[in-house]
């Protein structure tokens, strides 16, 4: 299962939580987030480890600043967090991107759209849907993607807390290929807790 760690900031706690070898970790180029990520050096993102994708999240976000960001932090792989298109997301796809779109889940019929990203995105993450984009630390009910009858793998988002490591495990959806933490798991806006980490993370990998 994959486990990627979104809204990374500081360069002492990226080193620390890189240290954990999540998939993934995440880094917020929305400047209404608490986690903006975008004035963070770029050294701290070219040094992390080849097999953690470096993944740049974006909202709504013009395709030029978006490359320009992707090149400034090597990135590899786009998370589009707003209301982008599939021939926005192929763009990128096309260009060698990883491409992960999010879908804001609130009722079955969000699920109903999620078909026509096939082809042009690599993975979907279902997160709670809300106005802000992400980062609310509230959940959604899970048993709505029994409805999900896609062919792209998602990755569950959305209020994800320490204690929820058996429920994950225990979530049987055959498109499930991982996580997404964030919220739950810091110490303040994009200073993730060490600790807290460490301990879910071995007991998701048990």
């Amino acid at each position: 299962m994959l486990i990627k760690v979104c809204g990374m900031r500081e360069p002492g706690n990226i080193a620390a939580v890189a240290s954990l070898c999540p998939d993934m970790l995440g880094f917020i180029f929305y400047p209404l987030s608490p986690r903006y990520a975008g004035n963070l050096l770029p050294e701290a993102v070219h040094v992390l480890p080849p097999d953690i994708q470096r993944t740049g999240v974006f909202v709504n976000e013009e395709e030029a600043v978006i490359l320009g960001i992707a090149e400034r932090y090597r990135i590899d792989t786009i998370q589009l967090h707003g209301a982008e298109s599939p021939e926005f997301c192929r763009k990128f796809r096309d260009k060698g991107f990883r491409v992960v779109k999010a879908v804001g889940i609130g009722g079955t019929e969000d699920l109903e759209a999620c078909g026509k990203y096939e082809g042009g995105c690599d993975m979907l993450l279902f997160d709670t849907k809300s106005p802000k984009h992400g980062g609310t630390g509230r959940g959604f009910d899970w048993e709505l993607l029994g409805n999900y009858r896609g062919k792209l793998p998602f990755l569950l988002s959305g209020g994800i807390g320490p204690a929820d490591a058996l429920r994950i495990k225990a979530f049987g959806h055959t498109r499930l290929a991982g996580i997404d933490l964030n919220s739950r798991f810091e110490i303040a806006p994009g200073v993730k807790d060490y600790e807290l980490l460490s301990a879910f993370m071995e007991e998701l990998r048990r």
